[in-house]
């Protein structure tokens, strides 16, 4: 129904009875959709396009009729909530599509909102009102994250600061102790995230890495595989972490999507095409706009993630066997699990350890990251119904023991379909036992090592940066000058960008080199013509080089990483290939004293 056929067909009702029924009617549309998954393909697209035409008529409505409306007594902060549920839908249908111009438009609509301050006044006037400003400002914190708009992230950090001060001089009488373990959360995010993490986009770019149709061609490649479905799985205690969004599943996210940038990211204050332009065009008009249209039409889509955070074992494997199910007949699934194989560590810290575990994903979990209804925190004694040896805990250990751990063997079943498994875990050598047990496809494996190399004056390896092995795979560069005791403020910019050209250039070759070879098992070279998985295969070689050449985990494999099935000799760490590319990036920063190289090895002129 348009808006005239709307508005015709009421003519003789109160324009505030017409938008009341409008509210009720797109508030009931909201529940529904807000407790549908996000990891099943398609299915939930129409009832999408339902929820938002809905909403674009009732903001619409209010905004050609505000003047009767505000006589009648609407308030900002009411146009405020409709705002913030359209943006919330936006980031919703971004999780489900991974598409970036829903992310775009929810940034768009949240942005409109904090420029326009529709929640400003009701911040002295009602502690519900001032809780709204708060989940807005944690909702926007989330959509900025992910979006990778730092600027923005710190403005709103420094502005959840202030808000929280005048809600507690305002509201003495009110508890505010959840909102400060949110603030505190997200400090230490933005802490262990630094600038230097991303100085190079996480996401792949094409300015910076191969075009998909530049990508050599893999000489026995019986067929083409394409990375169509990720499903990201991460749990630690006392792991850094924002709301569901762990440091670790954060940083593979974005490794796993296309960077807007080149020449179709230009700024753009024309509404977008589809769906969304109407309610785009109306909602954020005058405000400094990221582009809509960010999507590069000569790329492919972006592959489709399901984020799961402390998810019980049988969600897990549902969601997986959904995934599995939907995957295209050309596709292969990524299985990203990063996790403690030690059932002391899972017990440690079943509270979070005053983390804002049931505080943060409360205020957040409006159209967040998937987690359906986790186990709740209890301190259970350890039984032997799990060994520890061959699982990874994904939740605090519980009564049953095996309750919340995965076992290789959990896994089988999935490997009638392409599977592209990375392990991160001290027990990530358990699941060499997939390799060779498949049901129907050879699984691409790529494991952790057992023990991580602590960061010099850094207590534990995966604080507080998460996981180097993580860390490797998605910012190689700066993983390999932190493993050497350096920190940003050490490298100048020009030496930064030097070596990571360096690197790039050595990648591809070793990319060049790995498509020709003519002993390369089909696992991989299925899958070399897929940028996403070229790329992550291509760093796995290059940490696991670094790691075996690095004179403090010399000889000693807890430290290496390992892959199934074995890769060319040629990309082994100890073959001139390899310790070459070492090589260059030690001389370039002057610590080719820190890896044993063989003798002979020497930098060759390119």
């Amino acid at each position: 129904m348009s808006q005239n056929q709307l508005q015709s067909g009421n003519s003789n009702i109160p324009v505030s009875e017409v938008y009341l029924s409008l509210v009720v009617k797109a508030d009931k549309k909201f529940s529904k959709i807000r407790e549908l998954p996000y990891y099943q393909r398609t299915r939930y697209d129409t009832y999408f396009y339902k929820v938002f035409k809905v909403y674009t008529q009732l903001w619409k409505f209010q905004q050609e009729n505000r003047e009767k409306l505000v006589e009648a007594g609407l308030k900002r902060w009411e146009i405020g909530e409709i705002a913030s549920r359209i943006g919330q839908l936006y980031f919703g249908q971004y999780m489900r599509t991974s598409e970036a111009n829903y992310l775009s438009e929810s940034y768009i609509f949240y942005e409109a909102i904090l420029t326009r301050e529709y929640f400003k006044d009701g911040l002295h006037q009602d502690v519900n009102l001032a809780s709204k400003q708060l989940r807005f400002i944690a909702r926007f914190l989330t959509v900025c994250l992910v979006l990778n708009r730092r600027e923005m992230v710190y403005q709103l950090v420094n502005q959840l600061k202030m808000w929280l001060d005048e809600c507690k001089r305002t509201f003495q009488e009110t508890d505010f102790k959840e909102w400060k373990l949110v603030i505190q959360e997200i400090v230490k995010f933005l802490k262990a995230d630094t600038a230097f993490m991303n100085l190079r986009p996480l996401r792949y770019s094409v300015i910076l890495d191969h075009h998909p149709d530049c990508l050599p061609n893999v000489l026995d490649a019986k067929r083409k595989l394409r990375l169509r479905d990720a499903l990201l799985c991460s749990y630690h205690p006392h792991e850094v972490k924002y709301s569901e969004l762990t440091l670790d599943t954060f940083r593979m996210l974005q490794s796993l999507e296309w960077e807007p940038s080149g020449s179709f990211y230009q700024a753009n204050t024309a509404p977008s095409s589809g769906t969304g332009s109407s309610a785009s065009q109306n909602g954020a008009s005058g405000t400094s706009r990221v582009n809509q249209d960010i999507t590069d039409p000569t790329l492919p889509p972006n592959p489709r993630k399901a984020i799961l955070f402390r998810p019980s074992v049988t969600h897990f494997l549902a969601v997986l066997g959904t995934v599995s199910e939907e995957l295209p007949s050309d596709g292969i699934l990524l299985i990203y699990l990063s996790a403690s194989g030690n059932n002391m560590h899972a017990m440690s810290s079943p509270t979070r350890a005053g983390s804002s575990i049931g505080y943060t994903e409360s205020i957040v979990r409006g159209f967040q990251f998937h987690s359906i209804n986790p186990d709740p925190p209890s301190t259970y004694p350890i039984t032997a119904g799990c060994d520890s040896a061959d699982c990874l805990y994904i939740g605090p250990h519980g009564p049953g023991g095996g309750m919340n751990c995965i076992y290789p063997s959990d896994l089988l079943p999935f490997t009638r379909r392409p599977l592209f498994l990375i392990i991160d875990s001290e027990n990530s050598k358990a699941f060499k036992a997939v390799s060779g047990a498949e049901k129907g496809e050879p699984a691409a494996i790529l494991l952790s090592p057992a023990s991580s190399l602590p960061l010099p004056a850094v207590e534990s390896s995966r604080q507080p940066s998460g996981s180097m092995f993580t860390s490797f795979l998605t910012a190689p560069l700066q993983s390999f000058i932190l493993l050497l005791g350096f920190t940003g403020s050490d490298i100048e910019k020009d030496l930064y960008s030097t070596a990571e050209k360096l690197l790039q250039s050595s990648l591809n070759k070793l990319g060049s080199l790995l498509a020709a070879a003519d002993n390369l098992d089909p696992v991989w070279a299925q899958i070399l013509t897929d940028s996403f998985l070229r790329r992550l295969l291509l760093r796995f070689i290059f940490c696991r080089a670094v790691l075996s050449l690095y004179s403090p985990s010399l000889d000693k494999i807890e430290f290496v990483p390992e892959c199934m099935p074995c890769l060319p000799e040629a990309m082994s760490p100890t073959s001139s290939t390899c310790q070459t590319v070492v090589l260059k990036l030690a001389n370039l920063f002057g610590v080719t004293n820190r890896f044993a190289f063989s003798e002979g090895t020497v930098v060759a002129d390119d």
